[in-house]
């Protein structure tokens, strides 16, 4: 397969590698992305391991709980401007309101708010404020207990990260330290058996790679990646996290003390694996100078 310079200049920008490296990684790849990330990264010269995730639209995330229920709506703008409108805020919370009699995002946009449906109501939004906004997401959750968090908060039961946390029993408090936990942990899975199986091959794929680098025995090398691997599994998933509350607990454990089962959880992050385009400000301010 041939390799092109816009090829290369894509993998630069997601892994922060040099041109030489990156054409390197295309080449023994045979041009698959994902592949050349993943040597690069283990032959660590990836300055940043994913950029998938980069926060780059605006708008909100709004949650709503209503006994054993709740839901996290992603409403996405143009701009952080717009996310600060009370107009724009009242819409998102509404929508909110309306997703717990539904299970779906492609519900909740046919579901009526105020005598029109949650899609009509968002294009006349976008015809009033100018700007372009799109109904994303939405995750719901049941439990005997369902507790919410809201980090950086614009107004009431909305933010830029949005969390719900089921649990077997009530327990507000530690619900509430859950969910704080989730919000700044992102964790990937509630347990090991959660994950996504690609993730987990691939990261063992890559740990493997690492491993064999250092040229050490077959034997010793086994055991570099068990150790590895539960090392990442600790990282990726809510149970086996160290706990922000008490680092020397994982949040099983200090659920166990609490008396509770955590069954599930969401995390919503505005924007969160849309790439948005970059602008030079600065390459901007120059040109307009030179008229």
């Amino acid at each position: 397969m041939a390799i092109t310079a816009s090829m290369v200049k894509e993998l630069r920008e997601a892994t922060g590698a040099g041109m030489m490296d990156a054409k390197k990684a295309l080449i023994e790849t045979e041009g698959e992305f994902d592949a050349a990330v993943d040597w690069l990264r283990t032959k660590g010269l990836s300055k940043a391991a994913k950029k998938s995730g980069r926060i780059a639209a605006e708008g909100l995330v709004a949650v709503s709980v209503d006994g054993s229920s709740g839901v996290a709506v992603e409403v996405n703008s143009e701009t952080d401007f717009v996310a600060k409108n009370d107009d724009f805020q009242k819409m998102v919370a509404s929508f909110a309101n309306a997703a717990l009699s539904v299970n779906s995002v492609e519900a909740l946009a046919a579901t009526e708010v105020d005598g029109q449906s949650v899609s009509d109501t968002l294009t006349s939004k976008i015809a009033t404020i100018g700007e372009n906004m799109s109904l994303r997401r939405m995750g719901k959750i049941s439990g005997a207990s369902v507790q919410s968090y809201v980090h950086n908060a614009a107004a009431t039961d909305m933010g830029k990260i949005g969390v719900l946390v089921a649990m077997s029993v009530e327990n507000d408090a530690f619900g509430r330290q859950v969910a704080m936990h989730i919000a700044a942990a992102h964790p990937q899975s509630l347990g090991e058996d959660d994950l996504d199986p690609a993730l987990v091959e691939r990261e063992k794929s890559v740990l493997t790679e690492q491993a064999r680098e250092s040229g050490k025995p077959e034997v010793v090398i086994e055991k570099m990646i068990v150790g590895r691997m539960k090392k990442f599994l600790g990282e990726v998933t809510l149970l086996g996290q160290a706990f922000v509350i008490n680092p020397e607990l994982t949040v099983a454990q200090a659920a166990k003390e609490a008396g509770v089962e955590i069954t599930g959880f969401v995390r919503y992050e505005v924007g969160e694996g849309i790439e948005k385009k970059e602008d030079d400000f600065a390459a901007e301010v120059a040109k307009a100078a030179q008229g």
